[in-house]
């Protein structure tokens, strides 16, 4: 048994007795209840790792209960408003998927934990196991299974329920929250002191088509269309049109709107406001995520004596996200939920990937955790709120000091953190607001707990480069997943005294954070067929009526802009804004500053992470996509099109001058610890195709053989 694990069982024990006294609230997980028929020992098809073994599938439902009353648990909002049980305690329920070795003194003896994104298992890129789906365990493939990351390693996988938004995501296996019954059933609706219903406004965007009805994310507390109201526009910047009572209405449940007759017009704008009832408490997703992690870490088994199936094995446990559970635990850590009941840390350390400085839309009254700001949706919801950074900030606007990390530090159960993040993140959100003061005046310096990486021209997530979408260009395919496999493991290496390797994110004190206008100022070349707005998403501090900022509770939704600006900034048309700023480019539109892919390092195209929207929306901005142009081929092409950007010809004389480029490029990310070895190979073989489709030339004769890269071949990692 872990140590640390014998020295809590006495505790846990007793507290288990005091739970059964009349009138004494005990929160934690009750009940895990696992199903045998999804469950399977071996899983993938038997498959057995070298010197780790064969692994098994747990899967199950678990349930808990929060004392509101505890300081810790004070913080969820509303939770004094939700319905208790017999013991005074919040009750929920939520779905588990576990991967484990099934000989765990085999094992790592580290958790990779994973908070699904809307229902959904993002680590794929991570894993380097693009297949399963919500199911990982149902795969067979030993081409697959013999390449996956984590597996080798003996890292236990774990997943589960904590959006209330969250879908079904495949039969069997979804990854839900809900109330005391199941996490089918609701989760806890918050009730006023007397047991009446609470309404309040409540605020919906909507980009759809089709003629099938909008489900508000709240009922309606009244069928009066007089109290309600939906615009419609097509592009962000048109004037709204309100759409006449007559053109639109609810269903007899008040649970969903349409339009008379049907046809949402496809990717146009509609707002809807009114009055709801009903909120969820939402902020229950926090306390399952902490509660279960602690479970698994410290407990042996619930409260009917079914076995934690990790009890005395967990030494390390680590975040992997992609996205909105990323900002999910950017609020988890700031709110203190890193810090379990029995006082002891949750999570040793945080990988955030495409999350950077923002929260999440969830522990507030008649909040939407499913809603991602971008330059043209979600725009009034509340997610980019103070404190931005890592480190102690003081809000220009209102005056408040805080740092993410002061509740952690304050009770020392701080984890590390490793932050990633894209280009889109600096067009379409603020993360320059990590790593700069709020006033946008001055750099700042890096947390003890965290670092910053900056993907260099990256998009939200990885596109294809071969379509295009709603956007006016091809998709961005640049791919950090053998970044964050990097960096996932000096995050480990970090909890055992060696630190990461050192930031990497533009500045303002040497040029390479700057504003998006003018074109010239930010280096993006005039590139024929390419146009370029400077359109970027600007943080303002909303006003959702008094005392919101304290209370979750909006009086005002959608907020209004305060009329006044401070006299820093320069843009006073809709109120006080928190400056943000973007990367800026080489010649080629290549951000300069963060960490370079080979790709973009060797370019043979231009990547951006914003990008435009073609049809009827054109100019806006196509949200989270980025765009690759690629070069023109031959200097020929080049001057007859006008492209300011070399050609591949020029660039690449030789395939041999392309290898010797890719080679370096490889090296230097291996060498800062930046890049695995493992994945060097599958990097230069990707590269080296891709420079011969794009027009470097062939070498004579046959390819000659791929030359790993010389810090890998000498064995060194």
């Amino acid at each position: 048994m872990n140590p640390r694990l014998r020295r809590l069982v006495p505790c846990f024990a007793a507290t288990a007795l005091l739970a059964t006294a009349p009138g004494v609230a005990d929160a934690r997980i009750t009940k895990v209840a696992i199903d045998t028929a999804l469950s399977q020992s071996p899983t993938f098809s038997d498959y057995s790792w070298p010197g780790v073994g064969q692994y098994e599938k747990v899967v199950g439902t678990a349930f808990g209960e929060v004392d509101p009353t505890n300081p810790q648990n004070a913080v969820i909002v509303d939770i004094q408003l939700a319905p208790r049980n017999v013991r005074g305690n919040v009750e929920y329920s939520f779905d588990f998927y576990i991967l484990k070795p099934i000989d765990l003194s085999k094992g790592a003896h580290k958790v990779m934990y994973e908070p699904p994104n809307r229902g959904r298992k993002t680590w794929a890129s991570l894993g380097r196991f693009p297949a399963g789906g919500n199911d990982p365990g149902s795969v067979t493939d030993p081409a697959v299974l013999a390449n996956a990351f984590l597996m080798p390693r003996g890292y236990t996988m774990v997943w589960s329920g904590w959006d209330k938004s969250a879908g079904n995501n495949g039969a069997n296996f979804n990854m839900r929250i809900g109330g005391p019954g199941g996490p089918d059933r609701p989760l806890a609706i918050a009730k006023k002191a007397d047991g009446s219903t609470i309404t309040g406004p409540a605020f919906e965007y909507i980009v759809t088509s089709g003629t099938a009805a909008f489900t508000l994310s709240y009922p309606a507390a009244t069928l009066d269309k007089t109290k309600a109201t939906l615009t419609h526009r097509v592009h962000l910047n048109d004037p709204p049109a309100v759409v006449p009572a007559s053109g639109w209405t609810y269903n007899a449940s008040g649970t969903q709107i349409n339009l008379v007759p049907p046809g949402w017009v496809s990717q146009d704008i509609y707002e809807f406001s009114y009055t709801a009832k009903d909120p969820s408490v939402n902020g229950l997703g926090f306390a399952a995520i902490r509660d279960w992690n602690a479970w698994l870490r410290y407990e042996t088994s619930d409260d009917f004596g079914t076995a934690n199936p990790l009890a005395g094995d967990i030494t390390r446990i680590y975040t992997e996200i992609s996205s909105q559970p990323g900002r999910l635990l950017n609020d988890f850590r700031h709110l203190g939920f890193n810090q379990a009941e029995n006082g002891q840390k949750v999570f040793d350390g945080m990988m955030q990937w495409i999350a950077a400085g923002d929260g999440i839309n969830m522990n507030y009254r008649f909040s939407q955790p499913g809603r991602t700001e971008r330059n043209r949706q979600d725009h009034l919801f509340v997610e980019g709120v103070f404190p931005f950074a890592n480190v102690t900030t003081t809000d220009p606007i209102t005056g408040k000091t805080d740092s993410r990390y002061a509740r952690c530090a304050a009770t020392g159960t701080c984890p590390f953190g490793v932050e990633i993040y894209s280009a889109n993140e600096y067009w379409v959100k603020a993360a320059s607001l990590l790593h700069t003061t709020p006033d946008g005046r001055v750099d700042l310096g890096d947390s003890p707990f965290t670092r910053n990486y900056f993907i260099s021209s990256h998009q939200h997530g990885t596109g294809d480069g071969t379509s295009k979408g709603n956007c006016q260009q091809f998709l961005n395919p640049l791919d950090s997943a053998p970044i964050q496999r990097a960096l996932f493991l000096a995050l480990d290496d970090w909890t055992n005294g060696t630190p990461p390797p050192t930031s990497r994110v533009p500045r303002l004190s040497d040029g390479t954070l700057v504003p998006p206008l003018p074109q010239s100022g930010m280096g993006f070349p005039s590139i024929p067929g390419v146009t370029y707005t400077g359109l970027k998403t600007t943080r303002y501090l909303f006003d959702y009526g008094p005392g919101f900022y304290e209370t979750g509770i909006a009086t005002v939704n959608p907020p209004v802009f305060p009329s006044t600006a401070p006299s820093y900034q320069d843009d006073t048309r809709n109120g006080p804004i928190y400056p943000s700023f973007i990367p800026k480019t080489d010649r080629d539109g290549n951000d300069i500053a963060g960490v370079r892919l080979p790709d973009v390092t060797v370019p043979l195209a231009t990547y951006t992470g914003w990008a435009l929207r073609s049809g009827p929306q054109a100019n806006d901005g196509c949200e989270s996509s980025g765009q690759m142009i690629p070069f023109v081929r031959t200097e020929a092409e080049r001057m007859t099109s006008g492209d300011p950007r070399p050609s591949v010809e020029a660039r690449y004389p030789s395939f041999g001058n392309y290898l010797s480029q890719v080679n370096r490029a490889i090296d230097g990310l291996v060498k800062d610890r930046l890049m695995l070895c493992e994945d060097a190979d599958d990097q230069q073989a990707r590269l080296l195709e891709a420079g011969l489709d794009a027009g470097v030339p062939a070498p004579h004769g046959n390819l000659p053989p791929q030359s790993t890269p010389p810090l890998c071949h000498s064995g060194k990692k």
